[in-house]
């Protein structure tokens, strides 16, 4: 299992938004299967998937308005334990890519995690649940609604207590490409040469799913020692087999087969589920952001 101190206080960077006034959309409009097939493909998306992002945001059609309700207390939230573990994995990811960055004179920005239940405003128009997590390279925040958690259990059979670390790390990943200028790179390509959007958006992701084995490298430790006073997370041997698999339920082949019963790989835009997981593992394997350039080797 994961090892992790339960916080006292919960990460500054963390926006608990879940009960506030929002949207609950009871219906999809515009093509149910259409707009379902392209959440799927937005699950994980970050900053180079902004245009399929909004596309998605724009055929989305919240039809039931939301009550005020006061934030959840602590003691009555029933995802109280899996919040404390994000907001230790929250704080762990940047703290190592800030040390990182300072390694190289580089200054990091750090990123807010916005927790919330439905719908809720973003920089990029808006986060709605069934997007799954993202990232908003515009406000510079990372959207989850903590119900996606279940569905990756029970849809995509990714269980266990790394799988939703993994998924936040992914996350913060595509941060860091935006403040590295990965991101906006990417971009200006994508307009540039609109026939290689798809492989410049595969090249994008798999780089996150690196970066986020990069991260989970530093917290492995051996499975005879104690959590060590300095430390807040720790791994334990064979506990990466969990990130490995969730990076591999969310592939663009097992997606799309659970979505239509077939595949094209000319229309992925995140890899395939070997890619996904392959990337993660040399991550991991390396310790190394280095050894992540997707951009410039076969993915």
């Amino acid at each position: 299992m994961v090892r992790y101190k339960k916080p006292t206080e919960r990460s500054d960077a963390i926006q608990d938004r879940r009960g506030s006034p929002g949207r609950r959309a009871v219906g999809i409009g515009g093509g149910g299967a259409a707009i379902l097939i392209a959440v799927l493909f937005a699950l994980f998306g970050g900053g180079g998937d902004l245009g399929e992002l909004t596309e998605v945001l724009e055929n989305l059609q919240p039809t039931q308005t939301g009550t005020a309700e006061a934030p959840l207390p602590r003691e009555s939230d029933p995802d109280a334990d899996l919040v404390d573990f994000l907001s230790v994995v929250l704080d762990d990811n940047q703290l190592f890519w800030d040390d990182v960055f300072r390694s190289s004179d580089l200054e990091y920005r750090y990123a807010d995690l916005v927790l919330f239940e439905g719908f809720t405003a973003s920089g990029c128009g808006g986060a709605d649940e069934r997007l799954g997590p993202h990232y908003c390279p515009l406000d510079e925040k990372v959207y989850i609604d903590l119900g996606f958690f279940r569905d990756l259990q029970t849809r995509f059979g990714a269980r266990g207590d790394l799988a939703p670390a993994y998924v936040l790390s992914h996350e913060i990943a595509h941060h860091v490409q935006t403040v590295l200028g990965v991101n906006q790179e990417v971009r200006d390509r994508r307009q540039a040469e609109p026939s290689l959007a798809n492989d410049l958006s595969i090249r994008m992701e798999l780089q996150a799913d690196c970066f986020a084995g990069v991260w989970a490298s530093t917290v492995y430790v051996d499975a005879t020692s104690t959590l060590e006073e300095d430390r807040v997370l720790e791994l334990e041997p064979g506990e990466i087999r969990e990130a490995l698999e969730a990076a591999a339920a969310v592939g663009d082949d097992r997606v799309q087969e659970a979505a239509t019963g077939r595949t094209d790989p000319e229309s992925w835009t995140h890899g395939s589920s070997e890619q996904r997981e392959r990337w993660f593992q040399t991550g991991y394997e390396t310790g190394d952001a280095g050894q992540c350039d997707t951009f410039s080797v076969d993915p």
